[in-house]
């Protein structure tokens, strides 16, 4: 079972959740920019989370299948199309040998996520599949895809005809916007900025920079500044931590991200928002709202216990 890569799209790459572990080393961890999109295509497909998927951008890649599977499109909606049928997104379907996926148009979202049952076979690097694009290493051959690539996919009963096709509960889908509303956490360095910076942190709204990329995102608005200017010892970072830059500007790390920065660390995004982040694009826009740890980790739990039974299910449907 493999599939065939007839046109590439815009960068098309292979990813899992991440290269975790190896942040002392200086390795940065990779993985979905919607981790959320990425983890549910694979449950659908009764997968384990961390199973590769391949992350889209629009124009999207077209690809054949080689034989009957099981597969899932979660995330940005492309309008995808298999054999000119329009498919659904958020729920499991089915393929037959021969059959032609293809996207059509950009309904919403940045980002979409192809799982497969059974997952792409791809060698490991340091324990992940992920792509990544500036060492040239991990997923296929440290690139993106290319028209006439073929990818193996390990295999796992894929002629499976489940006893029914699950689908996405509504309480399960990230609110996709152009203009969402995200909580953050204040940064290490936060208390740092003066007392007019901390108002329009969250006072203004912020424009996705046009040279936002998988390292980070520029945000566009008031500058921002500190109240004693001063030079800050490199310190850790992660996927969502929010910078402040020498002009005054902020930056969001995103999902290859650097493993430490010697910029202030402002505030995080939390981790239940990451996906409203990782689907915008640049010219969107974004506002930032405070809360608090206790918050953040209330709603983790309450999606994580959501997200369970979702696995439960598909795991009997595919029985």
């Amino acid at each position: 079972m493999s599939l065939l890569i007839k046109k590439s799209g815009i960068l098309t790459t292979v990813q899992d959740l991440g290269r975790l572990g190896w942040r002392p080393f200086g390795v940065n961890p990779n993985g979905p920019m919607d981790p959320v999109a990425a983890r549910i295509s694979n449950i659908l497909v009764g997968n384990d989370d961390n199973a590769a998927v391949l992350e889209m951008h629009f124009p999207a890649a077209e690809i054949v299948f080689t034989s009957d599977t099981l597969f899932s499109i979660c995330g940005g909606d492309f309008g995808a199309e298999l054999d000119g049928q329009a498919l659904h997104p958020w729920r499991t379907l089915r393929t037959e040998a021969g059959s032609t996926l293809r996207f059509e148009q950009k309904l919403d979202g940045e980002r979409c996520y192809l799982a497969v049952r059974g997952g792409f076979d791809i060698p490991l690097w340091l324990g992940s599949a992920s792509t990544n694009i500036n060492a040239g290493i991990g997923g296929h051959h440290g690139r993106p895809l290319q028209a006439g690539d073929e990818l193996e996919v390990k295999p796992r009963d894929t002629n499976i005809v489940p006893s029914r096709f699950p689908a996405v509960s509504p309480s399960l889908l990230p609110r996709y916007s152009r203009f969402p509303t995200v909580r953050i956490i204040p940064g290490a360095e936060f208390e740092y900025l003066d007392g007019e910076s901390h108002k329009s942190l969250l006072r203004q709204n912020f424009s996705i920079s046009k040279t936002s990329n998988r390292m980070g995102f520029r945000l566009t608005g008031e500058a921002l500044s500190l109240e004693n200017p001063r030079e800050f010892i490199s310190s850790a970072v992660c996927f969502g931590t929010v910078q402040l830059l020498p002009d005054g500007q902020l930056i969001i790390l995103m999902s290859d991200q650097q493993t430490a920065g010697g910029y202030p660390r402002i505030a995080h995004v939390i981790s239940y928002d990451l996906p409203l982040v990782g689907q915008l694009g640049a010219g969107d826009k974004i506002a930032l709202h405070m809360t608090d740890v206790a918050e953040a980790e209330r709603l983790t739990i309450q999606f994580e216990k959501e997200l369970s039974f979702l696995r439960v299910a598909c795991k009997f449907a595919h029985r």
